[in-house]
């Protein structure tokens, strides 16, 4: 009875803790609401701390571009001046990232900003503020096409490497001996995936990842990239309302989107 009892108990914390708090973000132009990610722990107590502190309420989304992503919350927002130039970094707030591969840039995911590898080799985020992806709907074609562009490199140096060398003896193996072909093919199509895979760089979409990006849609390009420590689960409507906000010149709203108050439950 104690064994079972304590595997209920175990089944029961690996099922709750993959989110850790609930967010509600409210906004002039409506409410979304988001979960936290358990396995990001630094980003979400600085967060949350923030959002306590009240440092979030009354600014703005400083920057909003459609079919990328919308980002406010910065300070220097608070009660800018129309047309300004707000939401600048504050090293100050920089934290070591958390990249999580489970957690990518579907439409809602929540992320911190940073600034680019040429300054920031380590990625650190800037957690002063925050952005939310919106991104496209893809067909699975289009992601078809982005891994077989992506990868083309990488598989012309395996082909160069595994293929090339042997290309006239399976040439005559093809004639004489077909069994035996098609054999050292399949070994060898083995190793170019093997060695695409085992590249840093390679682009391979996950079952999860497909299935988000062709339903509710993302931005591919960012994953990896910066760090993701939740995602909104209701008012994805609103991203998209605050993304096609006509902008000016630094792709700030004309129209002050305000971020009324962030509340932690």
């Amino acid at each position: 009875m104690k064994k079972t009892y304590f595997i209920l108990v175990l089944l029961l914390a690996i099922t709750t803790t993959a989110f850790a708090q609930t967010v509600i973000i409210t906004t002039n132009v409506g409410t979304m609401k988001a979960k936290l990610y358990s396995n990001t722990p630094n980003h979400v107590r600085t967060f949350v701390a923030r959002a306590k502190q009240g440092k979030f309420n009354g600014t703005l989304f400083t920057r909003v571009i459609p079919g990328f992503m919308i980002q406010g919350g910065s300070l220097d927002s608070r009660n800018a001046a129309p047309g300004a130039k707000v939401g600048f970094a504050d090293r100050s707030t920089e934290i070591m990232p958390e990249f999580r591969p489970e957690h990518f840039s579907k439409k809602g995911a929540l992320a911190a900003p940073r600034q680019n590898d040429d300054i920031n080799p380590k990625r650190k985020s800037d957690m002063s503020q925050f952005f939310i992806f919106e991104g496209k709907v893809y067909r699975s074609g289009e992601l078809d096409t982005l891994e077989l562009r992506a990868n083309q490199k990488i598989q012309r140096k395996a082909m160069e490497k595994f293929y090339n060398p042997v290309e006239n003896e399976l040439l005559a193996l093809r004639d004489t001996n077909k069994a035996e072909f098609n054999r050292r093919i399949r070994i060898i199509r083995e190793q170019v995936d093997s060695m695409v895979m085992a590249t840093p760089e390679h682009l391979k979409f996950t079952p999860e990842q497909r299935e988000a990006y062709t339903t509710v849609g993302g931005y591919h390009y960012l994953d990896g990239l910066y760090t993701i420590f939740g995602e909104v689960t209701e008012g994805l409507d609103i991203i998209d309302k605050i993304a096609n906000q006509p902008r000016d010149i630094y792709d700030r709203p004309k129209k002050d989107i305000r971020i009324i108050n962030i509340k932690i439950e």
